[in-house]
């Protein structure tokens, strides 16, 4: 099967060519695309090519910003197809229905949900902190013989859609929170095995609560944006930040998760919590 940039290599000039973003993300049925300035009098004609080319996209969206705000929402605009921004997703063995537009979610962290699920115990609490429409918490339950999985997320319509992503899987382990993780987690007076914080922006101002909420032992799964000659100084910074909580930590692993820009990854810190 063609690139798109095959496809388009006639309908365009070279200038053209140069500027055309060939990658984006696929979700369901709906493509999400990136269209440079230059490219804007071609949407139309890139988003039908687009759709010649996957015969299961029936709707192409175009970023129209970056994502932003306390809920990390992002504005598309409708280019082809089908007129809706809610996606019917399978990954995991798990299904899913996301508005991919008022909801954060990222298929391209696809692989790193099945890493974690892989690492679950039988019997294992957990809990998932910056839960979105609950990605995370259902691939877990689907995959593993976790004995309860806990999800806080303060986006009201991600919660929506985590409420039905829950019922339209079936799943009777999970119990979810819409809130503030740092107001929901004291009234939780629970301790857990597994801690996750898919935030890579923030999440690290968020590790006082998890550390009053981890059992000893614990596994916290910690994410960061990090420079490629930064790994180092993200794995100390873990450090630093559990001797100034009193806690006893080990670093077990630091995970490459996607490309955020050049030589800046998505990295996942895996920690142990000894004391």
């Amino acid at each position: 099967m063609a690139t798109l940039k095959q496809a388009l290599e006639k309908e365009l000039t070279k200038k053209e060519m140069e500027t055309l973003v060939a990658s984006y993300d696929i979700v369901g049925s709906i493509a999400i695309i990136e269209i440079p300035p230059l490219l804007r009098k071609k949407e139309k004609l890139i988003a039908k090519t687009l759709m010649s080319l996957h015969k299961n996209i029936k709707t192409v969206l175009k970023k129209a910003g970056i994502h932003k705000g306390k809920y990390r929402r992002q504005k598309l605009r409708f280019l082809a197809g089908k007129r809706t921004k809610i996606a019917e997703y399978k990954e995991n063995n798990a299904r899913f229905r996301i508005d991919v537009e008022k909801v954060y979610f990222s298929p391209r962290s696809s692989t790193e949900r099945k890493r974690i699920s892989e690492l679950v115990t039988p019997g294992e609490e957990v809990l998932v902190m910056f839960s979105g429409c609950a990605p995370l918490p259902v691939v877990i339950s689907k995959n593993t013989k976790a004995k309860e999985i806990y999800g806080i997320e303060l986006n009201p319509v991600a919660h929506k859609f985590a409420l039905q992503n829950v019922e339209l899987n079936k799943l009777r382990n999970i119990t979810l929170f819409n809130g503030d993780v740092k107001v929901i987690v004291p009234k939780l007076k629970k301790k857990f095995d597994r801690i996750l914080m898919p935030l890579p922006k923030d999440a690290q101002t968020f590790l006082g609560a998890a550390f009053k909420t981890a059992k000893k032992g614990a596994t916290i799964h910690l994410y960061r944006f990090a420079h490629i000659d930064e790994f180092e100084r993200v794995k100390k910074k873990v450090e630093d930040i559990c001797a100034q909580n009193k806690k006893k930590c080990k670093i077990i692993r630091l995970v490459k998760c996607g490309a955020y820009s050049p030589k800046v990854y998505r990295v996942c810190i895996d920690f142990k919590i000894l004391s």
